[in-house]
């Protein structure tokens, strides 16, 4: 990692769009605009993206660039009593992966059925191996692409991958506009029910929404801050991302909700639209099958660039508290990764893997997915601004540091409260319909990450060099 920059200005803000726009734009904020009254929805989804998603985006590039290290080794800078702290962030990040790459598999194997001519449906698809063998393929991808580094893998990825997501964005966008209910999908979109603004679940599901999609607060854009040159203005390049990734979104609407009012569909069914419902859609409508490969090529594209950035977090860290090169450090994360991701591939495939009833991905969706990020983005606010306050940073967010100083704090502890108290749906929910955390799930949140934590630790400091001062 030492030394490591991106080489040029497009590429630090393609591989950042690509670290941000993933399935979070695509497939969830249609799923949780659906959920939560459409239009409406995006007025708290809009004033967060400016409020939270901006300052935070300055925070941590501003932090990546001023310490040039790893999310571990930044906490560590401010004080060695922090570094658990670092690790806990890097657990939840890994966690995290180990289940958004077997949804990264899905839409893989999605892709590849509909492209071989087999109109696939969820339940045909998890009623075999392909699932289990896509989630091995989605995580060798991301592996290689990030063993070969910051320029060579990931920004060469991103200047490839985010022109293409957007081109078949927009095309998908301009097809969905020839269907007979577009016009009623758009006033769904756009047309806000102002009665619905007192839900707090709303509220929270939009702010939540906004730190999920723009992966903020997961040590992601320390880490990409970390390669980013001086004379780049990150304010400007934060508030390019933020339209980038809030783009992504809309125009994913305007491709999703077209084809659920035209062909019968519930807005409301949440994720499961992707994989249950709108291939049936494809089945019928004109140039399905087109329409098919190009809509899962998009996830798997987006996808594929959110979990490389994941990847990155735990590399990078490996890299500067271990004795690994980055080839090394990458397969002993991806290999560890990949056996943490293994029980929640397996809960959708034959066997069915399950605890108390629920599948092992809905169980730590709703427990490490739920809790992880805003608690992380907590940490990160707690010790670089209400401990650190360094000076650059500072400077580089002007008038925006009281927003990181008082405001995101506030928000982020009420998004935790709300979601320990079942207000705001889980992330990518399939089946099980129960929507409060429950002690089951607050307890395996905790106990996951600390034992991911405690197990990153004890691997850092068996490989690690003679301490470094």
């Amino acid at each position: 990692m030492a030394g490591a920059r991106w080489s040029s200005r497009t590429g630090f803000v393609l591989a950042t769009v690509g670290a941000a726009v993933g399935l979070g734009n695509i497939w969830r904020f249609s799923a949780v605009v659906g959920q939560n009254g459409g239009g409406a929805y995006l007025v708290p989804y809009l004033l967060a993206a400016v409020i939270c998603a901006v300052p935070m985006l300055v925070l941590e590039l501003a932090i990546g660039r001023r310490l040039r290290t790893d999310v571990v080794s930044a906490f560590r800078s401010v004080d060695t009593s922090y570094t658990a702290l670092g690790w806990l962030v890097l657990g939840g990040v890994l966690l995290i992966l180990s289940y958004y790459l077997v949804l990264t598999g899905w839409v893989l194997g999605f892709f590849v059925s509909w492209g071989a001519g087999s109109e696939t449906t969820f339940a045909t698809f998890t009623d075999g191996w392909f699932p289990v063998a896509s989630f091995v393929v989605a995580t060798a991808v991301t592996g290689a692409v990030v063993s070969r580094g910051v320029r060579g893998g990931i920004e060469r990825m991103a200047t490839v991958v985010m022109p293409t997501v957007f081109v078949l964005l927009v095309a998908l966008a301009l097809y969905a506009a020839t269907l007979a209910e577009w016009g009623q999908a758009a006033a769904f979109l756009f047309t806000p029910r102002f009665s619905v603004l007192t839900d707090l679940g709303l509220w929270s599901a939009a702010f939540g929404q906004v730190f999920f999609s723009m992966s903020v607060g997961q040590g992601v854009m320390l880490t990409y801050g970390s390669y980013v040159d001086e004379g780049t203005d990150l304010l400007e390049s934060s508030a390019l991302i933020t339209v980038a990734d809030v783009a992504a979104a809309i125009v994913a609407g305007l491709v999703i909700f077209p084809i659920v009012f035209s062909f019968g569909l519930e807005p409301t069914l949440g994720t499961e639209l992707a994989f249950t419902t709108l291939p049936t859609a494809f089945a019928t409508m004109p140039f399905g099958r087109v329409v098919a490969v190009a809509f899962f090529g998009l996830l798997f594209f987006a996808a594929l660039s959110s979990s490389v950035a994941l990847l990155e977090v735990g590399v990078a860290a490996a890299e500067n508290t271990t004795s690994l090169s980055r080839p090394r450090a990458t397969l002993v994360l991806t290999a560890g990764v990949f056996v943490a991701g293994v029980p929640s591939a397996l809960s959708y495939s034959p066997v069915r893997l399950a605890v108390a009833g629920r599948p092992v991905l809905d169980l730590i969706d709703e427990s490490v997915g739920v809790f992880a990020l805003p608690v992380s983005a907590l940490l990160l606010v707690s010790v670089f601004v209400w401990v650190a306050d360094f000076e650059d940073v500072r400077g580089e967010l002007g008038r925006l540091y009281w927003l990181v100083q008082y405001l995101i704090p506030a928000v982020l502890v009420a998004v935790v409260a709300a979601r320990a108290a079942g207000v705001a749906r889980p992330a990518w929910r399939l089946l099980v319909e129960n929507t409060r955390p429950g002690a089951l799930g607050v307890g395996v949140a905790a106990a996951a990450l600390l034992v991911f934590a405690a197990v990153g630790r004890w691997l850092g400091e068996r490989l690690a060099d003679p301490p470094r001062r």
